[in-house]
């Protein structure tokens, strides 16, 4: 099975709807699961001039990330399931297809990700110590020459820069 030529379709459908492809999963356990992470782009904030673009310049402003909905899913799930099946990307009998949200804690995986979640609160863990620690949390100040900027709290505040390939895993924390 080639999971890149399963992103490649999937990629086609969340950009046919609006969206984007954020990770991609084979689990083989009971079932067979293939799960789907989509989101929407945050939206830019425009100048319009009508009442109808104040508004979404208004709501973009108040909320920049919008949200998955249930028939967001449903969407590039039937979509997709059509294409898996005519183009026998996933071989053998039955599998089991999920198409979600990434969810208010979601994974940062890409350079990309921690550019666009800059100020928002994140954990992150290391598979090898960077300076002294291998745990962080902090606000993501961005993403430059390879190193994931984090602003930690603390008896003294500090910005660490960590290496992309040293990240086992990193998540926002969902902040009330």
């Amino acid at each position: 099975m080639d999971l890149e030529k399963i992103r490649g379709a999937a990629e086609r459908v969340a950009r046919s709807e609006g969206l984007e492809i954020v990770d991609v999963e084979w689990k083989v356990g009971k079932q067979r699961f293939l799960r789907v992470y989509i989101d929407r782009m945050p939206k830019p904030a425009t100048l319009m001039s009508d009442a109808a673009g104040e508004m979404e310049a208004a709501e973009a402003a108040r909320d920049p990330y919008p949200k998955i909905s249930h028939s967001d899913c449903e969407r590039v799930s039937q979509q997709l399931s059509v294409i898996l099946d005519v183009e026998e990307l996933i071989p053998g009998p039955g599998y089991v297809l999920e198409v979600s949200s990434p969810g208010m804690d979601r994974a940062l995986k890409r350079p990309a990700d921690f550019e666009r979640f800059k100020g928002r609160l994140a954990k992150i863990s290391t598979s090898e110590p960077v300076g002294e620690a291998k745990f962080f949390e902090g606000r993501l100040a961005g993403f430059a020459d390879g190193k994931v900027r984090m602003e930690l709290k603390g008896k003294e505040a500090r910005t660490v820069e960590v290496p992309l390939e040293a990240i086992r895993k990193a998540n926002l924390v969902v902040e009330f």
